[in-house]
């Protein structure tokens, strides 16, 4: 059984964060970067090379009292082990609670209740990977999902397995992206909820052979991407480090999606991996 910190709905001029507790996973950074600090009174983790973009509770925790997160001097709450940000559908907890209302009065856009369909949503709709359109796996653990996307075609493996969770404490919360568990492609530069500027810093690892990696900056407000790193860069090998610089413009959401995809072989997007970043 998880335990959970209910959700607070914090200004709505402020980064919208999803912060849980929960008994699945394992405590630690989320990417090689050590881009989230481990559970209070957990000894940290060693960093791996491909790790999750998305943070992972820690399982000790639940043991633990929940405590609310304070708020920082700017108004933004402190990202810690627990602190997810929300990318898909919705940029806030106002906007998840608007729409329950929405459905609690006449079952509009049943699919926020559904992880497939808001994975594959998130995947055509918010990041433009238009072939992806199956689910390749799926598992629902309490308020958690990870959710397997593939594009058509008998030799398309999985291109990412999307974290989604509740957002928000009934029991009709939507289903909200908030990154990626990341294996043999994984974005650690910039740090999962980090505050950035432009021109952005990206970079991660991968596995594979003659690789053609494309970053975008994107948000929820806009349908053209905010930034997209000149075509393409090279990469390839085992486990080995790449890195690209991406200018980016017109940011006003308090959370932007980084977006690094490679493929080129058997289609066009054959694995993607995403992390959070806030604009303030």
């Amino acid at each position: 059984m998880n335990t959970w910190l209910p959700l607070r709905h914090f200004a709505a001029a402020t980064a919208a964060a999803l912060a849980l507790i929960g008994c699945s996973g394992s405590a630690g950074s989320p990417s090689a970067s050590g881009s989230m600090s481990a559970a209070p009174g957990t000894p940290a983790p060693t960093p791996t090379t491909s790790a999750p973009s998305s943070p992972t509770p820690d399982p000790s925790a639940s043991s633990q009292t929940p405590t609310a997160p304070t708020q920082t001097p700017n108004g933004t709450p402190p990202l810690g082990s627990w602190a997810l940000q929300p990318l898909w559908p919705f940029t806030t907890l106002a906007q998840a609670e608007a729409w329950e209302r929405s459905y609690r009065a006449g079952g509009h856009q049943s699919w926020h209740l559904d992880p497939d369909r808001t994975a594959l949503s998130f995947t055509r709709d918010h990041l433009g990977f238009k072939e992806i359109d199956r689910v390749t796996s799926s598992k629902v653990s309490g308020r958690h999902a990870r959710v397997g996307v593939a594009p058509t075609g008998p030799e398309s493996g999985t291109a990412a397995v999307i974290h989604l969770v509740r957002f928000g404490t009934g029991p009709d919360a939507p289903w909200e992206v908030v990154g990626t568990d990341d294996t043999t492609f994984s974005l650690t530069t910039p740090a999962y909820g980090a505050l950035v500027r432009s021109p952005l810093p990206t970079g991660g690892r991968i596995t594979g052979v003659d690789e053609s990696i494309n970053v975008q900056v994107l948000q929820p407000s806009s349908d053209a991407p905010l930034g997209t790193s000149k075509c393409c860069t090279p990469a390839g090998g085992d486990n080995q480090p790449w890195k690209v610089t991406v200018p980016f413009s017109g940011a006003s959401d308090p959370v932007l999606t980084v977006v690094a995809s490679t493929g080129g072989h058997v289609a066009a997007v054959e694995r993607f991996t995403v992390t959070a970043v806030r604009t303030r």
